[in-house]
């Protein structure tokens, strides 16, 4: 395949290309800023990977990247794990909603288009809760901005079908691989300092990046996936549960709770992200037959920090 990619350089995107080059496919990254790419994916390394410097809310040139592209991967965004200021929330939906409506409408002026575009979400879409479960058919239980976010995010997502793609919406749970979120956790336990995230009741829904990139190649090549797929793992744990499997992996205790208002600190509105959950549950991604490397989150830790 030839594929192109929105948010190549970012810590999911970065392992997408790498494992869609393994697999032998050229990939397409757009990339807003060209020098940064460049040093992500050199030349020498990435040999099948083409840097295309784009203005997201533009279009232009960069649109003509998009021809003979056998699918689109939109995975642009700026961190939601930082403190959430006005300006900053306006930078997250800006990120995402108004670069999804411009790449969709550069895919519809395309020609050929691509046939397929699968686009991020997260589970944040559900709302939270420590009692209740979500599959690929439950509705928001909350209005929270986070929920309220990806409602629109989707929704932008969704034009593409109206000019004859084929949309898969991939809501990502909490990603583990070396870096995300399972970086910012590795520290304090590395010291023996670490321990649960608030109260360790919340729920954690996670995926291992293998298992995120798995499902977006497969989404791109199998025309029977339409539609929204929850990108996590058949066993969601608790908070308290995921810490004790990092803690066995790295052979440390999980002993040294972080306290909300530590987070809360850190973070303002932001620290919803951590100190509230969600149960997801994948499984529509389960009745497409895909199968996952790291179905537990005990295995997901040992595979990576060891």
């Amino acid at each position: 395949m030839k594929v192109a990619i929105t948010g190549g350089t970012g810590f999911i995107g970065r392992y997408l290309v790498q494992r869609l080059q393994q697999d032998g496919h050229t990939v397409v990254v757009l990339a807003r800023n060209g020098p940064k790419a460049q040093q992500c994916f050199p030349e020498v390394a990435f040999p099948q990977v083409e840097i295309v410097p784009y203005t997201p809310l533009v279009l232009g040139d960069w649109q003509q990247s998009l021809q003979g592209c056998d699918g689109v991967v939109n995975l642009a965004g700026a961190p939601i794990a930082e403190r959430w200021t006005p300006a900053y929330k306006r930078l997250l939906c800006e990120s995402r909603i108004a670069t999804t409506h411009a790449l969709v409408a550069a895919i519809a002026a395309t020609n050929p288009q691509p046939p397929v575009m699968v686009s991020a979400s997260a589970i944040g879409y559900y709302g939270t809760s420590e009692t209740a479960e979500f599959n690929e058919t439950s509705t928001p239980i909350a209005t929270d901005f986070l929920s309220q976010l990806c409602q629109d995010w989707e929704a932008a997502a969704k034009a593409v079908e109206t000019a004859g793609a084929r949309l898969v919406i991939t809501r990502i749970g909490i990603v583990l691989g070396n870096g995300g979120a399972l970086g910012r956790m590795l520290p304090p336990f590395r010291m023996f300092a670490g321990g649960p995230i608030g109260s360790g009741r919340q729920w954690f829904s996670w995926i291992a990046l293998e298992d995120l990139a798995s499902l977006f190649i497969k989404a791109l090549t199998d025309p029977q996936m339409q539609g929204v797929y929850n990108a996590t793992a058949p066993h969601p744990v608790t908070m308290a549960t995921a810490c004790e499997a990092l803690g066995q992996a790295l052979n440390r205790p999980s002993w040294l709770p972080v306290p909300d208002f530590v987070i809360e600190t850190l973070l303002g509105d932001a620290s919803v992200v951590v100190l509230k959950g969600q149960k997801v549950l994948p499984k529509r991604t389960q009745a497409t037959g895909f199968t996952y490397q790291y179905p537990q989150v005990t295995e997901a830790m040992k595979a990576i920090v060891t």
